[in-house]
């Protein structure tokens, strides 16, 4: 899918940090933690919510009140009198809210979007679905974040035996993956102490659920473990005679992200003097059962391709890595060096609340590019189902 007239004003972007599940975001509500985020986001940028017209939510955990989210989301950040669409589609909300918020704006039903990912993994819902034909009437029963995790309806396996099927099938070692996460953990820290992420984010936040008194005070991103080749070397597969420990993947958390998404006009007037980044292209793929961590690699070459570009062209490349083997297995199918991509971070690393994680993955390369000069950025993450997404960007 190629795009005609989407842009996102320079810095038009935000996320919270990001909080392991159970921390310090876990007793905030997901829409309204997400709206307050967004307001200051604005202001600080001297945006008035007046020039929006259009919302879009994306989000994967339900919520109280979900089913009102995006009107609800709107009226809060202060404009009550517009509405849109809710995206869901797992790990690939993001990518795929941005290219519905695009396609608005190139088709003209939009000149400004609001585009809001918001998820928290942290007390997930425990749903309860009637089922009269149940013995008793006794109800079929779902816990919507662990089930999911763990529960493919269709390949029938858990999404960490995924990673494995695909470790065992290209022949990826455990210690290529412990070497990957090393080296992602060592790319973060660099763009910690650099100072990276306050470029973009909301922080300090301060935690305030009931509005009377601040429990605690977010800065940086809360759960990354301090990682040394010594100390991943040490745990055991997560699954028995498997590859994949609880180093070299992913944590569930909680938090939020946003950007604008305008038309070029309204993105140009929003940006400060500065030229806007271009929106160019989007797609998805599905691969085999049980290969989740393929799917990346179709996802990114259709996107690139739709954007008439190449690996070469790139001035920076996010993956989503909830294992360490995507991005083993992505380096070798992309020829891409494993230290020329997820440069300043990942959510192997920082964490993933699902929903927020591609978007805070594509500032984060946006910003990358700006460093370099601009130049065009490509995200591409893995999603539930075998799935994978990819969105191409210019700076």
């Amino acid at each position: 899918m190629r795009f005609s007239n989407a842009f996102i004003p320079r810095r038009a972007y935000w996320s919270t940090p990001f909080c392991k599940w159970q921390g310090s975001f876990s007793d905030l509500h997901p829409i309204r933690f997400a709206a307050d985020v967004a307001t200051k986001a604005l202001a600080r940028r001297e945006i008035s919510p007046e020039v929006l017209d259009q919302v879009v939510l994306g989000w994967t955990v339900p919520s109280k009140q979900v089913f009102y989210g995006a009107p609800y989301l709107a009226a809060l950040v202060g404009a009550p009198g517009i509405t849109g669409a809710m995206i869901s589609q797992a790990c690939a909300t993001s990518a795929a809210a941005v290219a519905h918020a695009a396609s608005s704006v190139s088709c003209g039903g939009s000149a400004a979007s609001l585009v809001v990912l918001a998820d928290k993994c942290s007390n997930g819902p425990h749903v309860v679905y009637p089922n009269p034909s149940g013995p008793g009437g006794k109800p079929d029963a779902e816990d919507w974040v662990w089930d999911a995790f763990n529960r493919d309806p269709w390949a029938k396996n858990a999404m960490i035996e995924t990673a494995e099927n695909v470790a065992r099938a290209e022949k990826i070692t455990r210690e290529e993956q412990e070497a990957m996460t090393l080296l992602r953990y060592e790319q973060y820290k660099k763009a910690v102490e650099s100072g990276f992420h306050g470029r973009f984010f909301v922080a300090p936040y301060e935690v305030n659920p009931t509005g009377r008194k601040v429990l605690r005070v977010v800065e940086h991103d809360e759960g990354v473990f301090p990682t040394t080749k010594e100390g991943l070397a040490k745990l055991r597969p997560v699954l028995p005679d498997g590859t994949v420990t609880f180093g070299t993947q992913t944590y569930p958390a909680d938090g939020n992200a946003g950007l604008l998404v305008c038309s070029k006009e309204r993105a140009t007037e929003l940006s400060g003097g500065e030229a806007p980044i271009e929106v160019i292209s989007y797609a998805t793929a599905r691969v085999e059962k049980g290969m989740m961590a393929k799917a990346v690699v179709p996802a990114a070459r259709r996107a690139l391709e739709a954007a008439g570009i190449g690996v070469g062209d790139l001035a920076s490349v996010k993956t989503h890595n909830p294992f360490a083997v995507n991005d083993v297995y992505f380096s070798r199918e992309m020829g891409i060096a494993p230290e020329d991509f997820n440069r300043t971070g990942s959510s192997l690393i920082f964490g993933h609340p699902q929903g927020p994680t591609g978007a805070r993955l594509l500032i984060e390369g946006i910003e990358e590019a700006q460093e370099r000069g601009g130049g065009y950025v490509l995200f591409a993450g893995c999603a539930a189902g075998d799935t994978a997404a990819a969105i191409v960007v210019r700076v």
